[in-house]
C-alpha cells in the first residue's frame, strides 16, 4: 500500500459521512497519473501555494492601498487567515482539511489590484463584467502557467462559490465561504483600529458582548459557534442569535469603514489608474506581455486587458502607470 492509499484509507475511516474524500473526486479537466505521497487534494493545495499568483497576493491590497506600515493585512496575509480558520473548522466537524485549504489558499487568487475599489472599476469598464470569484477560478483553468493547474473539481467550485449567492457544492467549500467572511471582518477592524480610522469606544458594544471584546475572542465565538450548530448536520451555519449580531457588525464595518467618505479620494485615485491602464492597453494591445498577446489573439484584446490588469500587483500597476503617463528627467550626458 503507498502513502497516498493509507491517507485515503484513513479518511474514508474517520472522516464525517458529509465529507468529501480525495478518493471520491469527481476528478480533474485533464485526468493525470495518481501521486504515491499525496491524495488528488494535497497536490492542489501544493500546486496553489507554488504557483506565481498566490505569491503576488503578497503586494495586493486587503482594504488599505498598499500599506506602508509593516503590520498591516495584505491579500496573502488575509488568505493565510481564512486558511486557518476554515481548516479548524473543517478539523473540528472532521471534514476534509486538505480540500479545505487548496480551496482557501486559491481563493483570491484572480483579485485586483486595489482591493474590490479595483475590482468595481473593471466590473464597469469591462463589457462582460467582472468579479474576483470568477477570475480566481480562470487564473487556476486558464491563466496560471499558461494553461492552467488542472485543479480537481471541487477546488474548482469552492473558489468559484466561496463568494455570490450560490453556495459551494461541498461543506468544505462552505467552511472556506464562513472563513472569509469571518477573517476580513475582524482583521479589517484590526487594521482599521490601528489606522485611526475607528477608535475603540466606536465599535458596538452590544455586538461586542455577544462576538466578544477583543479580535481573538470573536473569532472564538463565531468558529466554536459554527462547530456547535453544524456538528452531525450537512450544512455549515450559525445560531441565530450569533448570526445576527455578525451581520450587523459587518454591516457597521460596511458603513464605517469600507464605504466611509476618508476612502474616496484615494480610491477615485486608484480608480483612474486602472481606468487609464484599461485604455491604454485597449489602444496598444501589443505592448502587453506576450502570454497577454496570445490571449488577445485567442480570446479578443478586452478579455486580455481585463486578465493582465487583475494579475497586476499594486506596485506593478502603479509603476506601470507611471512608466506610460508620467515624464521621465531627461538624461544628463
Amino acid at each position: 500500500m503507498t502513502i497516498r492509499e493509507e491517507l485515503e484509507r484513513r479518511e474514508k475511516t474517520y472522516l464525517s459521512p458529509f465529507a468529501v474524500c480525495s478518493a471520491d473526486t469527481k476528478g480533474r479537466a485533464y485526468p493525470i497519473a495518481p501521486d504515491d505521497l499525496r491524495t488528488e487534494f494535497q497536490r492542489d493545495r501544493d500546486r496553489i501555494l507554488h504557483c506565481k499568483s498566490f505569491r503576488r497576493l503578497k503586494f495586493k491590497t486587503q482594504v488599505f492601498i498598499s500599506p506602508e506600515g509593516d503590520h498591516f493585512r495584505t491579500r496573502l496575509t488575509h488568505t493565510l487567515e481564512v486558511a486557518q480558520v476554515a481548516r479548524t473548522l473543517a478539523r473540528s466537524l472532521n471534514l476534509n482539511e486538505d480540500l479545505t485549504e487548496a480551496i482557501a489558499l486559491g481563493h483570491d487568487l484572480g483579485h485586483t489590484p486595489f482591493g474590490h475599489c479595483g475590482e468595481r472599476m473593471l466590473d464597469k469598464l469591462a463589457a462582460d463584467g467582472f468579479a474576483h470569484n470568477a477570475q480566481s477560478l480562470r487564473m487556476v483553468e486558464v491563466l496560471e502557467g499558461g494553461e492552467g493547474l488542472n485543479l480537481t473539481w471541487e477546488v474548482r467550485d469552492g473558489i468559484l462559490h466561496h463568494s455570490g449567492k450560490v453556495q459551494p457544492a461541498t461543506l468544505e467549500g462552505k467552511c472556506v465561504a464562513r472563513a472569509d467572511r469571518i477573517a476580513y471582518i475582524n482583521h479589517d477592524i484590526d487594521d482599521a483600529l490601528r489606522a485611526g480610522v475607528l477608535k475603540e469606544f466606536e465599535l458596538p458594544g452590544e455586538i461586542l458582548r455577544i462576538l466578544g471584546e477583543t479580535h481573538g475572542q470573536r473569532i472564538d465565538t463565531l468558529i466554536r459557534d459554527i462547530v456547535r450548530e453544524s456538528e452531525g448536520k450537512n450544512d455549515i451555519c450559525m445560531s441565530e442569535v450569533v448570526q445576527n449580531a455578525f451581520d450587523e457588525l459587518r454591516n457597521f464595518m460596511f458603513e464605517k469603514v469600507y464605504f466611509d467618505g476618508w476612502r474616496k479620494k484615494e480610491e477615485e485615485k486608484c480608480e483612474y489608474v486602472i481606468s487609464m491602464l484599461f485604455h491604454y492597453f485597449m489602444e496598444h494591445p501589443g505592448e502587453m506581455p506576450l502570454e497577454y498577446v496570445q490571449i488577445a489573439y485567442r480570446d479578443g484584446t478586452e478579455r486580455a486587458v481585463t486578465d493582465f490588469l487583475a494579475c497586476m500587483t499594486d506596485r506593478y500597476a502603479l509603476r506601470t502607470f507611471q512608466q506610460l503617463f508620467a515624464p521621465s528627467a531627461f538624461p544628463v550626458i
